[in-house]
């Protein structure tokens, strides 16, 4: 049912697992992908086997510079390349003689969330668009996040940054989360990240780290879905929140599924849980992806 495989995404080699359900194909298809610093390990292929029990398969890449794909820097999340990897990612599966390439949706979480809107209002060949707590508007999330003083020294660090870089041409690093953030730079300054990560770390996804380029939180401060949603006009959209999300903020993912025009959307809201739950809780994992599942098969 799974097998790693390769494909090129603007010259650079990435790697995925493809899920395929044991039952005759061609299948219709889901194109994966992680949020923040996120491998293909970690997470999604709880969401790939329910998709392939009920006859999707699933293709789950890392992005270029992450896990087991090339491209340098390393750990440097630019969000216009990684939704070029999306597309990328389904001109791969539009080769597979087991796919369906009528029938290929796209699928994210959290930062990934955010893209797979992005990706599915951009290319044409995504029939339908998953997006599970997605970050979509990076400015106002960082803001909220960081509080104002901590905003204040973010939005210092990663000018100063910018400047070395342009004197000297290599990347700085900065933390993806920190049990400490008021003692030490990072994107995310949840102290309950960390361990969580680290337990996914050591359980399924041995190829995550915790850091990111610090020019990765500048272009997470230029990054908004809304522009591009409104092209979402005949594309079915399933959005999927955390009612307790003061991470990603269920505020402005609703606000953002208000504006899509497509009669054809769904929003379902995970009660009693918050962002990291859908990570943490295998119950609460196996309500998401059984909605995304349903959607999958009502719109592939």
């Amino acid at each position: 049912m799974r097998k790693t495989v390769n494909f090129l995404s603007e010259g650079v080699e990435l790697e995925a697992l493809l899920y395929t359900p044991d039952t005759t194909g061609p299948h219709p298809v889901v194109v994966m992908a992680g949020g923040w610093c996120y491998v293909k390990e970690l997470v999604q292929p709880r969401y790939a086997e329910v998709f392939a029990e009920a006859g999707l398969a699933s293709l789950i890449f890392d992005y270029r510079g992450f896990g087991g794909s090339a491209g340098e820097p390393r750990q440097h999340a630019d969000p216009r390349g990684q939704i070029e990897d999306y597309r990328n990612a389904i001109s791969y599966v539009e080769t597979l003689d087991e796919i369906d390439a009528s029938r290929i949706g796209v699928w994210g979480i959290s930062y990934s969330g955010g893209h797979a809107l992005i990706a599915g209002a951009q290319d044409p060949r995504a029939r339908a668009v998953v997006s599970i707590v997605p970050v979509v508007d990076g400015l106002e999330t960082m803001r909220r996040a960081h509080g104002t003083m901590g905003f204040r020294r973010l939005s210092a660090a990663v000018l100063d940054s910018r400047r070395k870089r342009f004197r000297t041409g290599e990347h700085e690093y900065m933390k993806h989360s920190s049990t400490t953030p008021e003692q030490e730079l990072c994107t995310w300054p949840f102290p309950g990240s960390p361990p969580l990560f680290q337990m996914l770390k050591e359980t399924e996804a041995p190829s995550y780290e915790n850091r990111n380029t610090v020019a990765s939180a500048e272009l997470l401060m230029e990054y908004s879905v809304e522009p591009h949603v409104h092209r979402l006009v005949d594309t079915p959209t399933l959005m999927v929140l955390a009612d307790n999300d003061d991470f990603t903020w269920s505020d402005l993912e609703t606000k953002v599924f208000n504006a899509i025009p497509t009669p054809d959307k769904g929003l379902h809201v995970v009660a009693g849980t918050d962002h990291h739950e859908l990570y943490r809780d295998p119950e609460k994992t196996r309500q998401a992806a059984a909605v995304c599942r349903d959607w999958l098969l009502e719109h592939l």
